[in-house]
């Protein structure tokens, strides 16, 4: 196989694995910002779902009960907020940056308590992590003429052995673009993040329909925090997150609250990524070996440079971050 198609291979690859947790995030941040509620406690919930994942299946030996667990976590999270926000009316900045500080701090101390390993879960065998799903054909299209040398790589490299929750993922983008398109769950979603007062007008719940969305918030981002403790990754640590909560949000305003654009943010975000884990040590022309700390920052500077003002004005639903007080 030819060096260049191999690279090329190798850092789509390493983007969709590493984009799998940002658009997970980033869609559950869609359906909670489009009903009107801001959440920043998205690193929180990853963290937490990362964590229970990690802890449930080191002791029970079933990733799928860890996956469970994280989103039971994450989902107990998003009702606080919720709880915080809708019902009481609070803050949601301020709530959603409580559950990331809560969080950050208890995931690490209950690691310690648990398992006695300096805040981490002990390392995951492979029955206990989840599992990758493979497809047939590799042979079958390796043996193509002319073609097979080349759609057989491609073949193996993206589309077997493929996570099952890259594969879910992939199922989530399809079907969020038909809920906020097609479903009328979405379009009261939609409705209730732009005029809430409209909404309870016409007889629907404000409440309810956003305490759904911070659940299904919640059920996206335990599920994310499961793929980076369990899939990605074999095992819990500390702060493993590493910012992606944050940079999902980014992704989501980047994409303009929209699902496609969304994805390819989180694309974007995630080659970038992989790009900077290639670069690392690696000399230049001219400049020679860039420092690595330098490297690392490629992901962020480029979400700080396209959220300065290269995309365009991103108009956030009017009633983002505003409780609803009903009408007397």
């Amino acid at each position: 196989m030819d060096d260049a198609l191999l690279v090329a291979l190798l850092l789509t690859d390493a983007t969709i694995r590493v984009a799998t947790p940002l658009v997970l995030a980033a869609f559950a941040a869609l359906y909670s910002e489009r009903a009107g509620v801001v959440d920043i406690g998205l690193e929180g919930k990853m963290l937490a779902g990362a964590f229970f994942a990690a802890a449930v299946a080191s002791s029970t030996g079933n990733p799928w009960l860890g996956l469970g667990a994280a989103v039971a976590a994450s989902v107990a999270l998003a009702l606080v907020h919720g709880f915080a926000c809708i019902t009481h009316k609070g803050n949601q900045v301020v709530s959603g940056m409580a559950i990331n500080i809560l969080v950050a701090g208890l995931a690490p101390t209950l690691a310690y308590a648990w398992f006695r390993q300096g805040g981490q879960t002990p390392l995951l065998p492979g029955d206990a992590r989840l599992p990758q799903v493979h497809l047939p054909g590799v042979e079958a299209l390796s043996g193509i003429p002319v073609l097979g040398p080349v759609l057989g790589p491609v073949y193996r490299e993206l589309i077997d052995d493929a996570n099952v929750l890259i594969w879910l993922t992939v199922l989530l983008v399809v079907g969020t673009h038909w809920v906020f398109t097609r479903s009328r769950f979405g379009l009261r979603l939609r409705a209730v993040g732009e005029n809430p007062s409209a909404v309870d007008t016409a007889g629907l719940s404000v409440t309810r329909l956003r305490y759904q969305a911070v659940i299904i918030t919640g059920v996206l981002t335990g599920i994310a925090g499961a793929y980076l403790s369990t899939a990605h990754g074999a095992g819990f640590v500390r702060d493993m997150t590493a910012g992606k909560g944050y940079l999902a949000l980014a992704a989501l305003i980047f994409g303009k609250w929209r699902p496609w654009p969304t994805l390819f943010a989180c694309l974007l975000f995630a080659f970038t990524d992989a790009v900077q884990v290639r670069l690392q040590g690696v000399p230049l022309p001219v400049v020679g070996v860039i420092p690595v700390q330098f490297i690392q920052m490629l992901p962020y500077v480029l979400t700080v440079l396209l959220l300065a003002g290269f995309v365009g004005r991103a108009v956030a639903p009017k009633a983002g971050g505003i409780p609803y007080v009903k009408e007397r």
